[in-house]
């Protein structure tokens, strides 16, 4: 017994270590490498709960890295509130007996997020079209925050889209990532899959991942980012492939 709860240790450890490196590398990625990684060994649920403080924290720290919080506040204001909508009801799905169903979401999330990085033009967002589709995609992003656990999706490519600057791209990323990882954490708590041993590791797992981020940030300035991103996107869609598949064929 204490055989296995030392090797698990060591698995959520690692895994946090390595989304932590991608996290520092590519400005984002750390609850879908860990989601993807930790979802294979446990229950989708399980593994959302681990993600929540070091994703907290790291998003937090992303969050206040640039000068136009309060702008960006003002602009992203209403999909900021649509997330929380939508990751609160789907959340319901997630801690739910239905996690079968929340493993092929998590696989197909992973798997269309890859697909979109690895062939996907840049999309382009218009000012006059941004008033709607900012709630819309706000109740999407939740609504697959809330039965996957992965933040990505469609907020990422669709912050990409609006033209904001370099670091004001990485701020509205953070705020997005930040809102997300509060209505999940609500939405868990709310459906009772909070429990001591998973808060105790979502704590500890908070140290690798911020190594993980210095580390990568390093590695960052010396590799081609646009390099380690495509075969990042490559190992994700090769992941969410396994997690989609496994439910049925294993």
């Amino acid at each position: 017994m204490n055989d296995y709860v030392s090797l698990h240790v060591l698995i959520v450890v690692s895994t946090f270590f390595i989304a932590g490196i991608v996290k520092g590398v590519t400005g984002m990625g750390l609850p879908t490498v860990a989601m993807g990684i930790l979802g294979a060994i446990t229950s989708p649920v399980s593994a959302a709960s681990l993600l929540i403080i070091p994703s907290f924290v790291t998003n937090f720290w992303q969050l206040f890295t640039g000068s136009n919080f309060l702008l960006l506040i003002k602009r992203l204001w209403m999909m900021m509130l649509c997330i929380v909508v939508g990751t609160l009801a789907g959340a319901w799905f997630l801690t739910s007996a239905n996690t079968k169903y929340a493993s092929v979401g998590l696989g197909s999330a992973l798997v269309l997020y890859a697909i979109h990085g690895l062939w996907a033009k840049p999309l382009s967002v218009s000012a006059r079209f941004e008033r709607v589709l900012s709630p819309v995609v706000g109740l999407v992003t939740g609504a697959i925050t809330g039965v996957t656990g992965v933040f990505t999706l469609p907020a990422v490519p669709y912050l990409q889209a609006l033209g904001l600057s370099k670091d004001d791209l990485i701020q509205a990323l953070g705020l997005s990532f930040t809102v997300s990882t509060i209505a999940l954490a609500a939405g868990l708590a709310r459906g009772g899959a909070f429990h001591l041993e998973n808060i105790t590791l979502s704590v500890l797992a908070i140290i690798p991942s911020l190594l993980g981020m210095w580390l990568g940030t390093t590695v960052r300035e010396r590799i081609s980012a646009a390099t380690f991103r495509r075969w990042f996107l490559i190992f994700l869609a090769i992941l969410g492939l396994e997690l989609a598949g496994h439910q049925f064929f294993f």
